[in-house]
């Protein structure tokens, strides 16, 4: 593929924009940033608008424009369970949140491990928890680079040195002005992506003949879900536990924390998980554009195989604004994935490095730490996670970064019964809890492994019936349930007790 100069042009000056802003939001709001609230939460004050398209920005990410339609380009409607999902995420978020952030704002918090180590007051689950959240964020680190990687390729810039310039600006800004840069940025690269998705729906469709014309061409089992075999719920079942796990997992992920935790009060976050959903209209759009790359028959344009054959599916969205748009515009949409890129990744480094600095180096490595040590570390921390991601990236296959971010859906969403349910109730015993926490740990990656890591749909069957299903959703299920059997068993044999630092009007 010959380099598209216009293209490229275009996309380094916009990306030149944002690295500016990236540096100049270190004033912004302007906070102690050798305090972790202020470098890591950007001192809770952000309001309704930032905080919406800072959650955007981290929810909906460069890996999300590429692979949601890329999904859908190669396996059909299957690939539309991301936009139920993300319905279905923010009535939860509306109604439970506000009580996190509220009992974080009183006593501090910074993470969903400290106040799982407040509430139950038992140390080895507030572990168990922050390594959970790290371990399942740093592979989608990488997937952010990954997205990157597919659009600059599609302008014929090959190679890694691309990657490690956008590695280094992104450790760079990120080290100097901590989380209120990523909320800048959000903003631009918000706008960008609104711009390029509405352009999109209107300009592709009209060159196609239209959205009927579109549905026509494309083959009719890959629009609708394949009915189920005799004995089996095959795809019904499959789609709607990927679209009911994924939502309950959504915001257990470190970086919606963050961007949770990072706003300046409950009411913010309540009308935010009522505004969100104009995102999940815009994902519906996003995810059409996987329709409109087969109408438009990219796969088999001589011009883009080259593409196909390095990036498989995920350059199916490239490829088609490449052939159905010009240059300088296409520089503006690929500029808006790479953008798309930066923002999450910079808020799941600054994640990992809250929950490693606060839950693993302070609680037991320096206990005794200042302040300014505490985050210190925790700028080093968040340069090391895009280290490593970087390295999945150089140096390893890209799917293994897939296959661990499809493990990091299965781990994340074990730390549900301690944080969920803990807002509401202390019933539940630390160590059922722990333990319930490893049999969905160990259960999931043993259905992931027994697939090949090539799917998350694990075929479950009850009562001579198969229903194809999310491993997550069926992994939390046996969590809980061992967790409730366990606390009664705990219950009824031991008469220890662990501290609850909290109480109840500190969730209001």
């Amino acid at each position: 593929m010959t380099i598209n100069w216009t293209a490229l042009y275009v996309f380094t000056g916009l990306f030149g924009f944002i690295t500016i802003l990236g540096f100049l939001a270190a004033r912004w709001r302007q906070g102690d940033l050798s305090q972790l609230h202020e470098w890591g939460l950007g001192g809770r004050r952000f309001g309704t608008i930032i905080t919406w398209f800072l959650l955007g920005g981290d929810l909906y990410t460069a890996y999300t424009f590429i692979a949601v339609p890329a999904l859908v380009f190669s396996a059909g409607a299957m690939g539309f369970f991301a936009v139920p999902y993300t319905v279905l995420v923010y009535p939860m978020v509306f109604v439970i949140f506000p009580r996190l952030w509220a009992v974080a704002h009183r006593h501090g918090y910074v993470t969903a491990a400290d106040f799982v180590k407040g509430r139950y007051g038992y140390r080895p689950l507030a572990l168990a928890i922050a390594a959970t959240g790290m371990l399942a964020t740093m592979p989608y680190i990488a997937l952010q680079l990954v997205g990157m990687e597919v659009v600059i390729g599609a302008m014929g810039v090959h190679g890694h040195l691309p990657i490690i310039i956008a590695f280094i600006i992104l450790a760079a800004f990120t080290y100097t002005s901590g989380l209120r840069a990523p909320a800048m940025i959000a903003v631009v690269k918000d706008l960008l992506i609104y711009i390029t998705v509405i352009a999109a729906v209107i300009i592709i469709p009209a060159k196609l003949g239209g959205y009927g014309a579109i549905f026509a061409s494309v083959a009719p089992e890959k629009l609708t879900l394949t009915p189920p075999a005799e004995g089996s719920l095959g795809g019904y079942s499959a789609y709607a536990t990927l679209a009911l796990g994924s939502a309950l997992a959504l915001f257990l992920y470190p970086h919606s924390m963050t961007g949770v935790l990072s706003a300046s009060s409950g009411h913010v976050i309540r009308r935010n998980a009522a505004l969100l959903p104009a995102y999940s209209f815009v994902l519906g759009l996003i995810a059409l554009l996987g329709y409109m790359a087969l109408a438009a028959g990219v796969s088999a344009k001589p011009e883009f195989a080259e593409g196909f054959k390095m990036y498989g599916a995920n350059f199916s969205v490239p490829a088609l604004f490449l052939d159905q748009f010009p240059s300088w515009f296409v520089g503006v949409a690929f500029a808006a994935v790479g953008i798309g890129a930066l923002v999450p990744a910079a808020i799941m480094s600054i994640a990992v490095a809250n929950l490693f600095t606060r839950n693993v180096y302070k609680e037991f490595i320096a206990p005794n730490c200042s302040a300014e040590a505490e985050s210190s570390m925790a700028k080093i921390v968040s340069l090391v996670a895009k280290v490593g991601a970087l390295v999945f990236v150089l140096n390893l296959e890209q799917r293994l970064a897939i296959q661990l971010q499809l493990l990091g859906g299965i781990w994340i969403i074990q730390t549900l019964p301690a944080i969920f349910f803990g807002l509401y109730t202390r019933w539940f015993d630390p160590r059922a809890l722990l333990i319930g926490w490893a049999a969905g740990i160990g259960t999931g990656t043993w259905m992931a492994w027994s697939l090949g890591f090539k799917t998350s749909t694990w075929p479950l069957t009850i009562f001579g019936v198969t229903m194809p299903g999310y491993a997550a959703l069926y992994t939390v299920i046996l969590n809980l349930v061992i967790s409730a059997v366990l606390t009664l068993v705990f219950r009824a044999i031991s008469t220890a007790t662990h501290h609850d630092a909290t109480v109840e009007a500190d969730y209001r």
